[in-house]
């Protein structure tokens, strides 16, 4: 499958609809990917990014049939992660002497992944290409998400290459963002955005003002995953200004594991005592062990309150929260408040645990946990409606 986007681009990627966990099993991709390939053929041809390793084979052969392999003067590698360069040894093994066109941070990831000495062509930004009408500008965008990663930009058909920003894992025949369902599209956009890029928020700002600075118009921009933006582009682009700015939603997310329903019916008190005194305010609830943690990260990320709870066991918490709370910590979330809570039979640790670990993942504590003792009675459960009543007035 290969289609004109321009008249001088065509896209040359694969779309894999059987996709449902990347990065190995860290991330879930319910409705599958694509990896974007772009030949940009001028005077000069260039190849932007290949696919992912496993469709190495088949994306040359398709290659072939689109252009001579030999006609290919510049591979631009905006990224060495394997679901973008997969493909470089395969083709490389065809035509060994074309330059690869990438930052110098590339150069050693690439040569990290496939111990090749191809023949590398430092960039960095403001750098350009001619491909003869049309030139070629490259802009570093370190740390999103790599150290390697960088846009480039070509000129005359105004298109962004813009590799893993403003991408998603989102499988469709349509390819382009006005011909899918929009629920659909920022549901994978956000979750794509809460689970990798927020580490970076900070440097998404300063490198879209960067962007911006440059003043040049943008008729698509053309990520590495997903569907390309032709429609009003820059409403990506101000999605993800909005996202990096401590981002929020009127929502609380409870998050809870449970051994023998205590967890949960405390939980179910909370959510109640909220809704008592605030009717506006979004209410959802995941048991961690029941859930994909990717979207409860994303929910988590739309939220202005997290309320964890775990029982105690061995002295601990349960896994599915330690490692929920091992993603938030990486994740560092900006401008989240938190409350802790859990059932316990003798020994009672779990909530001091999840408090310490909410304000190392940068929460804030809100007020004390609740801890509550065996499986919640009446008077107990009036405490968890009490809890909800106090955080749904706060946000009120």
């Amino acid at each position: 499958m290969s289609f004109k986007i321009k008249d001088s681009i065509t896209w040359v990627g694969k779309v894999d609809w059987e996709l449902r966990k990347f990065h190995g099993e860290e991330y879930s991709a319910h409705k599958g990917t694509t990896y974007n390939s772009y030949l940009v053929r001028d005077e000069k041809t260039a190849l932007i990014d290949t696919v992912w390793l496993p469709f190495a084979e088949e994306f040359v052969d398709n290659l072939k049939k689109e252009v001579d392999l030999k006609e290919i003067d510049y591979i631009i590698a905006n990224h060495a992660e394997i679901d973008h360069s997969g493909a470089l040894k395969t083709l490389l093994r065809e035509i060994p002497d074309t330059p690869v066109y990438c930052t110098k941070n590339g150069i050693n990831s690439l040569r990290g992944h496939f111990h090749q000495d191809w023949n590398f062509v430092p960039v960095k930004t403001g750098d350009k290409l001619s491909l003869g009408s049309k030139e070629l500008i490259f802009v570093e965008a370190r740390m999103l998400h790599w150290p390697d990663s960088m846009f480039c930009y070509l000129t005359n058909d105004d298109v962004l290459f813009s590799n893993d920003a403003f991408g998603q894992h989102y499988a469709s025949e349509y390819m382009y963002n006005d011909l899918v369902d929009q629920e659909e599209l920022y549901g994978e956009a956000i979750k794509y955005y809460a689970n990798i890029l927020t580490p970076f928020s900070s440097l998404v700002e300063k490198k879209i003002a960067e962007v911006v600075g440059l003043n040049l118009p943008v008729d698509l921009i053309c990520p590495s995953h997903g569907v390309i933006w032709r429609q009003e582009p820059l409403q990506i682009v101000n999605k993800y200004l909005e996202w990096a700015a401590g981002y929020q939603e009127d929502q609380v997310t409870i998050v809870y594991d449970t051994m023998w329903d205590g967890t949960r019916r405390t939980a179910e008190g909370i959510a109640a005592g909220i809704k008592e005194v605030n009717r506006k305010t979004t209410i959802k609830l995941y048991n961690a062990a029941r859930s994909d943690v990717n979207d409860i990260i994303t929910e988590i990320f739309k939220s202005s309150v997290l309320i964890l709870g775990s029982p105690t066991i061995n002295k601990g918490i349960l896994h599915s929260i330690s490692g929920l709370l091992e993603i938030n910590r990486g994740l560092k979330f900006q401008k989240k408040k938190a409350v802790a809570f859990g059932c316990y039979g003798w020994s009672g640790e779990s909530v001091k645990m999840l408090e310490d670990s909410l304000k190392d993942a940068g929460f804030e504590l809100i007020r004390d946990g609740l801890k509550l003792l065996w499986n919640p009675d009446d008077e107990a459960m009036e405490k968890a409606r009490e809890l909800g009543r106090d955080i749904g007035t706060v946000l009120r």
